[in-house]
């Protein structure tokens, strides 16, 4: 057998290549152990057996070979929530914790709001503005069926029932309802961007928009405002380099107070505009 806190030390070691080495192999070890990162902290004297240290060796070189922790695990935390994710799914990433922010703060003074989140993926963004809005009423649209099927699982494993899942595109299935908040996290990589290849494990239809990537942000701008209420609000994210071409979107759809944000990390990666 093995100590937990010598294998983490030669996980490291093997995942050097990545980013961040240190993370991933604390996450490979907790999830191969069954435990928390925590736990795992707090006994690093705890063994591995044979076929744990095998488990751990073959999650590494799928690691290496560049497949996504969350693959690996079945699980990404996104704002306060442990969501299931499958390479059906892209891997929710911190940035897009912006929109549910901005969607928060903008419907702080709406009472039952209505949320419309296009694209839903996994669910993040809709079970994450759920969660903090038990008063809300959420549609989560998207056009894959196995995405949904994951949504609809983690909605149901973190107990959250104000969520609905319609399968479509855009806003086909919700076309004749009216929203306080509209928020998406569209596909916007151009599909000759050489960054692809680092994102080979996701699912290209969840990423690939166009030769500029700005087709689909394009339709979910376009769209908007007839489905948002007076005063309603859409927030869409994007690429560093596209806040321009969104803005432009945005306000020649008719909106107004149209502004790029900032992520946590200082790059313009949202778009937001209201109607009147």
């Amino acid at each position: 057998m093995t100590r937990a806190g010598d294998f983490c030390f030669e996980l490291r070691r093997q995942l050097a290549a990545s980013p961040s080495a240190d993370l991933d192999a604390e996450l490979l070890l907790a999830h191969v152990l069954g435990c928390s990162r925590a736990a795992l902290a707090a006994a690093p004297e705890r063994e591995l057996n044979a076929a744990q240290a095998q488990a751990l060796a073959d999650l590494a070189a799928r690691r290496r070979d560049g497949e996504p922790v969350a693959y690996l695990t079945g699980r990404r935390a996104f704002w306060t929530l442990d969501l299931e994710v499958t390479p059906d799914v892209l891997v929710p990433r911190p940035e897009t914790e912006l929109l549910v922010e901005t969607a928060l703060e903008e419907l702080r003074a709406v009472a039952a709001p209505a949320v419309l989140d296009l694209g839903t993926g996994s669910g993040a963004i809709a079970l994450a503005i759920a969660s903090e809005r038990p008063d809300a009423f959420v549609t989560a649209v998207d056009s894959s069926l196995a995405a949904l099927a994951i949504a609809a699982r983690n909605a149901n494993r973190l107990q959250i029932g104000n969520v609905r899942f319609l399968h479509g595109y855009w806003y086909g299935p919700a076309v004749q309802d009216r929203y306080h908040a509209i928020v998406s996290n569209p596909p916007y990589v151009a599909d000759n961007d050489p960054l692809l290849a680092a994102l080979a494990c996701e699912p290209r239809a969840a990423l690939v928009a166009g030769p500029e990537g700005l087709d689909a942000l394009a339709e979910v701008c376009a769209g908007a405002p007839p489905q948002l209420a007076t005063g309603g609000l859409l927030i869409v994210e994007h690429g560093a380099g596209q806040g321009a071409a969104v803005r432009a979107m945005m306000t020649g759809a008719g909106l107004r107070r149209v502004a790029t944000l900032n992520d946590l990390a200082g790059m313009p990666r949202a778009t937001r505009g209201n109607v009147d």
